[in-house]
């Protein structure tokens, strides 16, 4: 669609408010009184807490309260009132453990709050913090997947959940009879999400009584139900609101820890109470993403096309296990990717350690299954000395099979992936590489070229719900119950309700985020907003014209089924006689749509991205020289939103790839605590990209869309660290596991170098 607000001279709707300092984000909310809060960590991994002294803390200037589990357990509350239960595959469940929200008995990783200070400045709070006393009995930790020391002493192994899928007889079978099978272990790595916007939480006493919640986070009816259920209250009695947010990546979806305490404190201090992370806190409190351990095998026929695959998954969950902690397992359908391969067998480990849980992470375990399929692939090719793309185009799923079921799991509705692979080698000019390797190594460097073809699942089978009012001043109020964290909605779905209603843009105002202005709402995640939310409001803008046809019948005096709507105006049919939308408003109609909308399906955005990288093998640097995203994202609403959504998270992919990794050492202390330590990608590490759209609508929802949030990350990470690995192969480097830092790279080479001398 065209819009002048899409035009780059004006970018989107938000972007002036929010590059201007005039966004309203949670810290940024006045509230007079309110009491600081500064939560005291465990220094320990795994220990018991004996004793905890406040009366040093308390003692001190403008200190209200030091709080601990023992006050919340006073207060009649309970930390898990409903444990999930996780299907394993074989008749059993795995149930999530205890999470104490201020812990009371032990500690099970380091940076746990076991108490938290209340006061009347943020200084006064973290003072105050240092002086709390805990008495610590510190045991053993384990931060790697192991079988001891245990972390929970009822979960034997440190096994948290056991999951199988999939014929394990039947690829047994066509493994054994394949002419070549390609074997993998490979990794990704820990990451932590760093939104520029930390956590952060206010709760205070509304006029009418209702507590009410300001908070950064995904999902505000999600975390209102949650609190309810916690504390035994009516979900009506709770009040969340959701301002900007400045990122969040799956991060925030979760009822977090501190922000459930702020609000327990607020109703137990009856007084305002607020808190925001400091970056240092982040690292210590924010869930971490991936820290998977992958094994895998791919058989192949004499003819390159894929027998079999098999992949095993070990799986850091940290030190506590819940519904968060599953994401690996409910999108590893992507180990099938957009190939047809006959048989595909997978099983997942999760493992408790005495680290920080890890959760869902922009991709959300998609980037990880396209990890599995796209590197097993480079590592057959150059096994069996094919073309990487030609071995990829050998077992691609035609167009012509469409719909189609993979040997695990998902079922495809539509994708023309032939057409992405050839759209991308153009653009990436794939057939004149090796004349680019040839001078690059010339100069000295090693070049390589990587490819990914990735498909995930996006939307989920979740509800959304929208609701347009006409309002007689001549606007229209858009509410939908999915939630910008900064992809753009106020732009995206303020175009599509004004190309609904043949109205100006600049006549749509937006509002998110506040559980009094829809009774549900599916919140953000999982690439849904358009899928789900846009077609709540596409509804929601159909019911309205039906709605405001009936008042324009009256008006016009003639039956509304000769009314025709057209660019804003209803008319009767075959004359000229009509009146406008806003003119009906005008004159005291109240005109409102609502619309709900609840797939059937999840849909299946797919693409091919390449990716080309230099590496000085004197340094091992990595430089990323060139990178072509071909998306199908179904029917684009609006290119440069899409753009900008790829964009970013192939940032996110590079990041993981090049620099970014969450490390412990062994004695369960957080190696990477700050930037100086924890390396994040910066504009001048990004190559140049050239991205393009392959449309294939899907007819799984009225728009045709099928999600774009996440497709950047989970075609960057497979694409990126294919092309380092390609780069290193001609020295001898079979595989490299991320991240690919320049000391790591230097010492493969070096390995490799030595290992060809002694051979000699």
């Amino acid at each position: 669609m065209t819009d002048p607000a899409h035009h780059p001279s004006k970018g989107r709707r938000e972007d002036a408010r929010l590059t201007t300092g005039r966004g309203e984000y949670t810290d940024d909310v006045e509230c007079p009184g309110a009491l600081h809060t500064f939560f005291v960590r465990s220094p320990y991994p795994s220990a018991t807490v004996r004793s905890i002294d406040a009366a040093s803390a308390l003692a001190q200037p403008d200190v209200v309260a030091v709080l601990t589990g023992a006050d919340f357990v006073a207060d009649g509350f309970v930390d898990c009132p409903a444990p999930f239960r996780f299907p394993q595959g074989d008749g059993t469940e795995a149930v999530e453990t205890p999470r104490q929200l201020l812990v009371r008995d032990r500690v099970r990783f380091a940076g746990e709050p076991v108490a938290m200070v209340l006061a009347r400045s943020f200084a006064a709070a973290q003072d105050a913090a240092e002086l709390v006393m805990v008495d610590y009995e510190e045991h053993p930790c384990v931060t790697q997947p192991a079988d001891t020391p245990l972390v929970w002493d009822d979960r034997p192994g440190n096994i948290a959940y056991h999951w199988r899928h999939g014929d394990a007889a039947g690829v047994d079978a066509a493994l054994a009879a394949s002419a070549h099978v390609a074997r993998l272990t490979s990794k990704s790595t820990r990451v932590a999400a760093m939104a520029m916007e930390p956590r952060s939480a206010l709760a205070y006493t509304g006029e009418d009584g209702r507590t009410v919640m300001r908070l950064s986070h995904q999902g505000p009816h999600q975390f209102r139900d949650e609190l309810a259920k916690r504390f035994g209250l009516p979900p009506t009695d709770i009040r969340v609101v959701i301002g900007d947010v400045g990122g969040s990546f799956g991060m925030k979806s979760g009822a977090l820890r501190e922000e459930v305490l702020v609000f327990w404190a607020a109703r137990r201090m009856k007084q305002p109470v607020r808190w925001t992370a400091t970056r240092a806190e982040s690292f210590l409190s924010d869930e971490h993403g991936r820290d998977i351990r992958i094994h895998t095998e791919l058989g192949l026929d004499a003819a390159g096309r894929f027998t079999a695959l098999r992949v095993r998954y070990d799986v850091n969950v940290g030190a506590y296990m819940n519904w968060r902690s599953t994401s690996p397992v409910n999108n590893i359908g992507g180990i099938s990717g957009v190939y047809a391969t006959p048989v595909t067998a997978a099983e997942v480990r999760g493992w408790f350690t005495n680290t920080q849980p890890t959760a869902p992470y922009r991709g959300a375990g998609r980037p990880d299954a396209t990890y599995v399929i796209e590197r097993i692939i480079d590592v057959a090719a150059a096994e069996m000395g094919i073309d990487p793309a030609e071995l990829r185009r050998r077992n691609l799923i035609p167009a012509s099979a469409m719909p189609y079921r993979t040997s695990f799991r998902f079922e495809y509705d539509c994708g023309e992936f032939e057409r992405n692979l050839d759209k991308a080698m153009e653009l990436a000019k794939y057939a004149q590489f090796p004349q680019r390797r040839d001078e690059a190594r010339q100069r000295g460097m090693l070049r390589g070229i990587g490819i990914a073809m990735p498909i995930e699942m996006a939307g989920g089978l979740l509800a959304d719900n929208a609701r347009l009012t006409v309002n007689t001043h001549g606007t229209v109020t858009l509410r939908v119950g999915s939630v910008s964290v900064g992809q753009g909605h106020e732009t995206g779905f303020s175009r599509l309700v004004a190309d609904a209603l043949g109205i100006p843009i600049e006549n749509v105002r937006y509002e998110q985020g506040d559980t009094d202005l829809l009774a549900v709402g599916r919140g953000n995640g999982g690439s849904s907003a358009l899928i789900q939310g846009g077609s709540a409001l596409r509804h929601a803008s159909e019911n309205l014209i039906e709605n405001a046809r009936k008042a324009a019948a009256r008006k016009l005096e003639a039956h509304a089924d000769d009314i025709e709507f057209v660019r804003g105006r209803f008319q009767v049919r075959g004359t000229d006689h009509g009146v406008a939308l806003m003119e009906l408003a005008r004159e005291g109609e109240a005109l409102e749509g609502t619309g709900a909308y609840k797939p059937e399906r999840p849909t299946f955005p797919n693409g091919c991205h390449i990716c080309e990288v230099e590496i000085d093998p004197a340094t091992g640097q990595v430089k990323p020289v060139l990178y072509v995203s071909v998306e199908d994202v179904g029917r684009v609403m609006n290119p440069v939103m899409v753009e900008g959504q790829i964009h970013g998270g192939v940032a996110q992919g590079l990041g993981q790839v090049l620099m970014e990794e969450i490390r412990y050492d062994e004695y369960g202390q957080l190696l990477t605590g700050s930037f100086m330590d924890y390396a994040m990608p910066r504009a001048d590490d990004m190559p140049p990209m050239v991205s393009a759209n392959v449309e294939t609508p899907t007819a799984l929802n009225p728009l045709g869309v099928k999600g774009v949030g996440e497709a950047g990350t989970v075609g960057a990470m497979s694409a990126t660290m294919n092309a380092v690995c390609n780069a290193l192969q001609p020295e001898g480097v079979r595989h490299l596991d991320m991240p690919a830092t320049p000391a790591r790279v230097w010492h493969a080479l070096q390995a490799a170098t030595g290992s060809r001398a002694s051979s000699a």
